[in-house]
């Protein structure tokens, strides 16, 4: 397996800029650049999840409560009646596995919010897992309300900071508030602690950063997602659920073998066949013996 991995990253086939594979909460393997930042696009929806949960646990909401009580009220205000009557009746576990259709991909213009209060989705109806960055950008807007403060700050102070990450990047909004689905710049190894966190149950160091509870459903196939399913924005397989952003940015984690493997790239054509070949090592890999923690080929 290792060896495998290793060729695959010096081929050269693949824009890969590092690659981390952690057992056992030991790295097995380092390639490339694991500690350079760069940008983890849709990854940042996982840390806006956690910020949810961390809410949750927290009292200060609940993932039943209508989205609608925590957002702004002028925005809601100039809603069409009949849209924030609808929208109303939404709870936040709807924009936590995207099952509001309707949306278009990105917030658009100078007041995002206002723009993405007056889209046509589809409030009514059954869940329908529909992809769109708009509502994590909801349900970071109203988790930021819930938190009473920013939440670029209440994820520093409550989750990074313990996690070892200092001085995280955020993009915001034309409002200054955090984009929730996009934004964030992390090195492999500061990506990888996500997933290790969810790994070990919510603990870090011996502190519990988030409930068993939630990590469980979190990850848990909440909704029907193509040939896989969508927990609360993490994606979810057989035996393994995932972190992702686009291009190539990605960490995914095998509970069974207690197994975190993480990347960076830049490949806008390829990051699903890389993807794809990890995964077959992986599965065909069995965990690795004693002695062979700590490997950088």
């Amino acid at each position: 397996m290792l060896q495998e991995l290793h060729n695959l990253f010096a081929s050269g086939r693949f824009a890969v800029h590092g690659l981390l594979l952690e057992e056992e909460g030991e790295t097995l393997l380092a390639l490339g650049d694991c500690d350079t930042r760069r940008p983890v696009y849709s990854a940042a929806k996982s840390f806006t999840a956690t910020a949810a949960g961390m809410l949750a646990a927290e009292g200060k909401w609940s993932l039943d409560d209508p989205l609608l009580d925590y957002l702004p009220p002028g925005p809601v205000s100039r809603m069409e009646p009949a849209s924030r009557e609808a929208f109303a009746g939404l709870p936040i576990r709807r924009f936590l596995t995207m099952s509001v259709p309707g949306y278009p991909f990105r917030p658009e213009g100078e007041d995002w919010l206002s723009f993405c209060l007056s889209c046509p989705a589809r409030y009514g109806g059954e869940p329908l897992f529909a992809y769109s960055n708009i509502p994590a950008y909801l349900a970071g807007v109203a988790a930021e309300r819930a938190a009473g403060e920013p939440l670029a700050g209440y994820l520093a102070r409550k989750l990074l900071a313990p996690l070892g990450i200092e001085n995280p990047v955020f993009r915001t909004d034309p409002a200054g508030r955090f984009y929730g689905a996009t934004g964030m710049e992390l090195s492999v190894r500061e990506l990888s602690r996500l997933g290790t966190l969810y790994l070990r149950g919510g603990v870090w160091e011996g502190e519990r950063l988030l409930p068993a509870s939630w990590v469980k459903a979190a990850t848990a196939p909440q909704i029907p997602a193509g040939k896989q399913y969508y927990g609360y924005f993490f994606w979810v397989g057989t035996d393994n659920f995932s972190v992702s952003g686009k291009w190539g940015q990605k960490c995914i984690v095998y509970p069974a073998e207690k197994r975190v493997v993480t990347w960076e790239g830049d490949m806008p054509e390829d990051a699903g066949s890389f993807e794809r070949i990890v995964r077959e090592i992986l599965r065909s890999a069995k965990p690795a013996a004693p002695g062979l923690a700590n490997r950088a080929l």
